[in-house]
């Protein structure tokens, strides 16, 4: 498995004349090494890579698919890769690609000193590309994330009930899934983005928005945790927001359900049903070949025929412009269902999709389901029923 993920990211690089990837973020050299020890993961163009590890090394020894080389210092680093990759080296003048995209600029700065005369790239979309593709030991955790928020799905339900806050009703959900492997964290790449285990949210509060990449924001806790739930207490009538997440070894899942205590307004069930056309349409594309912003597209056309474009996945200013997105590791990986994002859909891309429609003041309605792409379609990962939970 590990193998493979190096052989693809080392054709990517000898396609574009790079002569090595220094992986620098948790994840990434997680990903190709199989450990998550403090130090860098170095892949060759040609030849293994290796775990340059300062902290811990006994651990390493024990995680590690690749060689775990101790590091001294950052000021050695230079000499010891010369030493391991000596061919490499000794041509003058090399190419290394690192991600721009997550490093920050005093580390960059360092590894710039630590190198002198070697040419720096950014390896975001080599690593991001090559992660995109999940092998069958990835999906099978993914499937497993899925069973479990299906379950936690279930057990906020059941304790859901008039007068609840959001706070309580999320910690149902949190209880289930802790006790059944979730990490206790979702991870994302994007710079200054963090999730918690999701948005649960409901009625205005849930239309509330926030900093987070997203169509539902919430009220939160404080202004040093502006998203997902508050305390908030949950009325009838008003639209509950289920989007949960589950992390089992690193793999994550992406769902959301609406539920509701008695009825919702004619107009919101009738949005909510929307929402639910929109991602039929949607699946009936989910194949090889199929471009993403096209899916983006058809998807933006059929909310204007419907009449709600304003409130496709946001409202005004705070709209995000996307149908969907790629997990795996991270929440918000490759690709994206959005416009300029011309990646051909092909097997093993996971992708979540989630219409939803904002009314500002009243509550979010919607959906998303999991799907990875197989040769002939796709399998529907997220397992919970769906349709509007309607609850007495």
């Amino acid at each position: 498995m590990y193998r493979e993920r190096w052989v693809r990211l080392q054709k990517k690089m000898r396609d574009k004349g790079i002569d090595a990837f220094l992986a620098t973020q948790n994840v990434d050299i997680y990903y190709l090494t199989g450990s998550m020890q403090t130090g860098y993961a170095f892949v060759p163009a040609a030849g293994d890579p290796a775990l340059f590890v300062r902290r811990s090394v006994t651990r390493a020894m024990t995680e590690a698919k690749t060689d775990v080389v101790p590091l001294a210092s950052l000021r050695t680093f230079a000499s010891e890769l010369s030493a391991r990759y000596p061919a490499l080296f000794a041509a003058g003048s090399v190419t290394l690609a690192t991600e721009f995209d997550v490093l920050p600029v005093q580390a960059y700065m360092r590894l710039q000193s630590a190198f002198p005369g070697v040419t720096w790239t950014d390896g975001s979309l080599l690593i991001r590309e090559t992660r995109m593709i999940k092998s069958a030991p990835e999906l099978k955790l993914i499937r497993q994330a899925a069973a479990v928020i299906d379950t936690a799905f279930e057990a906020g339900v059941a304790a859901l009930h008039e007068g609840m806050t959001e706070l309580e009703l999320m910690a149902a959900i949190e209880h289930s899934i802790r006790r059944k492997g979730h990490l206790g964290l979702m991870r994302m790449r994007g710079y200054n983005q963090e999730l918690i285990t999701g948005m649960v949210g409901a009625g205005a509060a849930a239309a509330l928005p926030t900093y987070f990449d997203g169509p539902a924001g919430g009220e939160g806790l404080s202004a040093a945790a502006p998203q997902s739930s508050g305390r908030r207490r949950i009325g009838r009538g008003e639209p509950i927001l289920i989007d949960i997440g589950c992390c089992i070894e690193g793999y994550v899942i992406d769902q959301t359900r609406t539920a509701v205590i008695g009825e919702l307004p004619d107009d919101l069930a009738s949005a909510y049903e929307q929402a639910e056309q929109v991602l039929r349409r949607t699946e009936e594309r989910l194949k090889p070949g199929t471009i993403c912003e096209d899916l983006y597209a058809a998807a933006l056309k059929q909310v204007k025929e419907a009449g709600l474009s304003d409130h496709f996945m946001g409202y005004g200013s705070d709209q995000v412009k996307f149908l969907g997105h790629g997990i795996g590791l991270e929440i918000d990986e490759l690709p994206v269902l959005a416009k300029s994002f011309t990646y051909p859909l092909e097997p093993g891309i996971v992708i979540a999709i989630e219409p939803k429609f904002t009314f500002p003041g009243r509550g979010v309605v919607g959906i998303e389901n999991s799907y990875a792409i197989t040769e002939n379609g796709y399998e529907q990962l997220t397992r919970s029923r769906e349709g509007l939970i309607r609850l007495p």
